[in-house]
């Protein structure tokens, strides 16, 4: 992306509030796409030329990639290094960027300046003029740019290159919100709101993250219009949370927020780009009907532990020590590494999870004692390609939880599974069609334990690594649970997999699964599927 200030990467220190459009850009599209923005604060057409920018990007395009073209705002102002004109020089710099792009195999995409919010009549047209001869916004947006908006068309006309109307885009957003809603968009702040902005600010030209969020996302459908290829990796998120400044937030807890309470009828959909955030997230149980997508790379990360000291010198104790709490129903969840660093040092929760209808896809689990805490008594929660790695009783808790395609993963000797599964519900953990691996040199593992009385297990076709015990079971020296607990298996396999005879008498094998289908398992008293 080439451009000026309007497409820029903004710095963020400080929490600073500015944001090019191109700067969130990459939030709206899939992590296949790369967005490396050039753009510079200041630069017309001649000046990014001028500076040897052009050159440089020329160096870094490889065949197939796409330049977005876009400039305008100070190709209009006097100052010889940065002035042309358009019809001659603006146009001929523009028709350079193209065919030089080209030469490199390259697919250059044309833009006109976005709009700037200006309320005030020209001088020659009818305004509103107070008594003391200032004048004063109106209710009409007036164009600032003229015919530096037909260059990039006429360009895009001539050497048949796609072609965004940004302007026009852009100005029916600001005339449609009207002269106060659209300093929503812009670098409108009251002084002493913003610690990065103290004097505050009355900006027509640049935009806030909301307004470059929100251009941004008008823009990327307009790109994919005239350049249908790059449609299928388009995606429009309510919220994105990006380390980079790119998105709506920083964090994700500041995105969980944002989302209105009880939102019953509307998915909210939180896109989290690659980073490692170090936060203690918590989405209550207000926060319904919320997804969490992750990038490649994305990892919710903490590190508390049972023992460890809370700010009163307190012992935060295992529920207190997770990374994460999902307290929230119909949550759902894709692409995420919950994690917590803590290290061999007791139970060191990564996350914790009390909602109904929850469902994780292709996300990780790490840690060791105790790592994913399925807390809730008449929880439902659906695991689907998922990893999960610990040590002792790194999957505990008395929710009813199907785990399909997931690898399980034995960093020591232990017990993969603590049920504590109430006495009036029929299914605790079911495994189904898994992979039970471990670390080099492990061994001595059982498949599972009682942790209350009544706790349920159950391994289906699952691969067993040569780290499981013959016996496959623990009582947690407690024979009573002998009798009330429910543990079995159904023709699993590897080396890991035992006879009955082989198997602690108190286990079982099932004949058939006419019980033990993922769809009945979950289906509770409402029917739910997780495939729905």
């Amino acid at each position: 992306m080439i451009g000026d200030s309007t497409m820029a990467n903004k710095s963020i220190t400080g929490g600073k509030p500015e944001r090019g459009w191109g700067h969130v850009l990459g939030g709206f599209f899939t992590e296949d796409i790369i967005v490396d923005n050039h753009a510079v604060n200041g630069r017309s057409s001649k000046s990014f030329i001028d500076e040897g920018r052009w050159d440089k990007v020329l160096s870094r395009i490889n065949p197939g990639d796409y330049v977005v073209i876009q400039f305008g705002h100070n190709d209009e102002k006097s100052r010889e290094t940065l002035h042309t004109d358009p019809g001659t020089t603006f146009d001929a710099n523009l028709e350079r960027f193209v065919n030089e792009a080209r030469e490199r195999g390259a697919n250059p995409i044309l833009m006109n300046a976005i709009v700037r919010r200006n309320f005030l009549a020209p001088c020659d047209q009818p305004g509103h003029i107070t008594a003391s001869g200032n004048q004063t916004e109106g209710d009409t947006l007036y164009d600032t740019h003229g015919a530096y908006l037909d260059s990039p068309r006429n360009v895009a006309k001539k050497l048949n290159v796609p072609f965004v109307d940004a302007n026009k885009i852009t100005h029916d957003l600001v005339q449609g919100l009207g002269r106060e809603e659209s300093k929503k968009l812009y670098m409108w702040v009251e002084p002493n709101t913003v610690p990065a902005v103290p004097k505050g600010s009355v900006d027509n030209t640049h935009l806030n993250v909301y307004g470059a969020r929100v251009v941004a996302g008008l823009l990327v459908d307009a790109i994919a219009e005239v350049v249908p290829a790059l449609a299928p990796y388009v995606r429009h998120y309510d919220f994105v949370v990006a380390k980079d400044g790119s998105g709506d937030f920083f964090t994700v807890q500041e995105a969980i927020d944002a989302v209105p309470d009880y939102r019953k009828e509307v998915r909210t959909t939180i896109y989290i780009r690659k980073g490692v955030y170090k936060e203690k997230l918590v989405i209550p149980a207000s926060k319904i009907n919320v997804s969490l997508i992750g990038a490649d790379g994305a990892v919710i990360s903490g590190d508390d532990y049972a023992n460890k000291p809370n700010r009163f010198g307190e012992k935060m104790g295992t529920s207190g020590s997770s990374t994460c709490y999902i307290y929230a129903s119909d949550f759902t969840c894709e692409n995420i590494t919950f994690e917590n660093t803590a290290g061999r040092v007791g139970q060191a929760v990564a996350c914790f999870v009390g909602g109904d209808r929850v469902i994780f896809r292709r996300c990780r689990f790490l840690g060791n004692q105790d790592t994913l805490y399925n807390f809730g008594k008449h929880s439902r929660q659906y695991f689907e390609d998922c990893y999960i790695e610990g040590t002792v009783d790194f999957i505990f808790g008395s929710s009813t939880a199907v785990f399909n395609r997931c690898v399980i993963h034995s960093l020591g000797r232990g017990y993969l599974t603590a049920p504590s599964t109430p006495q009036d519900v029929p299914y605790g953990y079911v495994f189904v069609d898994c992979r039970l691996t471990a670390a080099d040199g492990v061994e001595k593992v059982y498949l599972g334990r009682p942790w209350r009385p009544y706790g349920k297990s159950v391994f289906i076709r699952c691969e067993m690594g040569s780290h499981i015990l013959p016996v496959g079971w623990h009582n947690w020296k407690k024979p009573e649970s002998e009798k009330t607990c429910f543990f079995a298996e159904y023709k699993n396999t590897g080396p890991g997999a035992a006879s009955k005879k082989e198997r602690v008498a108190f286990s079982h094998q099932l004949k058939n699964l006419k019980d033990y289908s993922i769809e009945k398992i979950l289906a509770g008293t409402d029917g739910w599927s997780p495939n729905d």
